[in-house]
């Protein structure tokens, strides 16, 4: 957050990409997570072991990361 000078109280947050970058990201995100839940069913429907399941915490991660990034404008 930065503060400007003249202003008493509240931060300013000036987002550093764009509306259409934020739309990629958003994109991203949710397309990735789609994804990971796909592969999770099938993990589970398919029998697979438990700690397969594992491998899935990096879509996931990076799902919620593009969520977050196209939220927070950073």
């Amino acid at each position: 957050m930065i503060k400007l000078e003249g202003q008493e109280g509240g931060d300013v947050c000036i987002p550093n990409i764009g509306p259409k970058e934020r739309r990629k990201r958003l994109t991203f995100g949710i397309i990735t997570l789609v994804v990971a839940a796909v592969i999770g069913a099938f993990f589970i429907l398919s029998g697979w072991a438990w700690w397969t399941r594992v491998i899935l915490f990096f879509p996931v991660m990076s799902g919620f990361i593009g969520i977050f990034q196209a939220r927070e404008k950073t």
